[in-house]
């Protein structure tokens, strides 16, 4: 249930339905909390969503492609990134550079 605050004025049950209505069509994606309806002259309102918040989600480059999840990888994609080599650097791999003039 979206709650929908009216600022500066009033507004039917019927009308706060179909804002909220078109805000789900709008925005099919987020998950809209609240709303503030502010009626302005006219018969026009301005509207401010406010979003719940969304958990992050991790994005890494996997072979060549940005992925979150590697479930929609063909075979191939999976076994690119099962065979892949991991290289480690260490602190040593750095003892024998030197910058300088």
């Amino acid at each position: 249930m979206i709650k929908v605050n009216v600022i500066n004025g009033t507004i039917s049950d019927a009308e706060k339905e179909a804002y909220v209505q078109r805000a789900k069509t709008l925005y099919p994606e987020k998950r809209i909390e609240s709303m503030d309806i502010t009626v302005v002259d006219n018969g026009y309102v301005d509207i401010e969503y406010h979003y719940d918040t969304v958990p992050f989600q991790r994005i890494r480059r996997v072979t060549g492609y940005l992925a979150g999840t590697l479930d929609r990888f063909n075979n191939a994609k999976k076994a690119e990134v099962r065979d892949r080599v991991k290289h480690d650097v260490t602190v040593s791999d750095f003892e024998d550079v030197y910058i300088g003039a």
